[in-house]
């Protein structure tokens, strides 16, 4: 298992909430302690979307984070991982990646996390917890006491997702899950620096 980076904070990118250049959010989360970003911008050509995963890279490594992407494999052999959609297959992942790469999927019950687990994932994202802006309608169908349980069943690898303000990540914490990832909160922020070290400081908290 590739352990996660610390501080266990994920921040997803998503440049059509972002308030300003995705790259200069990411540079001010980065300079706020951040140390884990996945790219998410499945829309973007395969040129565009490698020369931005270029970028974030530069930014990233001299301040010792890594930097992961969302869906696409190719790109993520030039990454440091690999996020998976639901569904995903983390043990393919595994293999074209190598032991070192960093591999997680989405979910969204019980039976998903525990068959990414059993298939290698080092890290499921488990969500929504809460309403969310950036999926409008998509409400939770986890309790918090349900999703804490399955937190449970895999310490150290299941990661909230979804509304996750930071006045609620000392309870997740508590609860049994091993971090955070937040994404519109940070990409709408007119000041991401301040909205990082906030989830940050809730993530010490706990």
């Amino acid at each position: 298992m590739t352990g996660l980076p610390s501080p266990p904070l994920l921040l997803i990118t998503d440049r059509r909430q972002a308030a300003r250049p995705l790259t200069g959010v990411v540079a001010d989360a980065l300079a706020a302690g951040c140390r884990w970003v996945s790219l998410r911008e499945k829309d973007l050509p395969a040129a565009e979307h490698l020369a931005l995963l270029y970028r974030l890279r530069a930014l990233a490594r001299p301040v010792g984070a890594i930097v992961t992407v969302h869906a696409d494999v190719d790109a993520a052999a030039q990454a440091d991982g690999l996020h998976l959609a639901a569904g995903g297959d983390p043990a393919a992942a595994r293999q074209r990646l190598g032991p070192t790469a960093l591999i997680g999927a989405s979910c969204h019950t019980g039976d998903e996390v525990d068959a990414a687990v059993a298939a290698g994932a080092d890290y499921v994202t488990l969500g929504p917890l809460a309403p969310t802006a950036s999926k409008p309608g998509y409400e939770p169908t986890l309790s918090p006491a349900e999703a804490g349980a399955i937190a449970r069943r895999h310490p150290g690898r299941v990661i909230a997702l979804g509304g996750v303000e930071p006045d609620l990540l000392p309870g997740l914490i508590a609860a049994g899950f091993a971090g955070a990832a937040v994404m519109g909160g940070v990409m709408r922020a007119g000041d991401p620096t301040t909205a990082i070290r906030e989830h940050l400081a809730a993530l010490g908290a706990a």
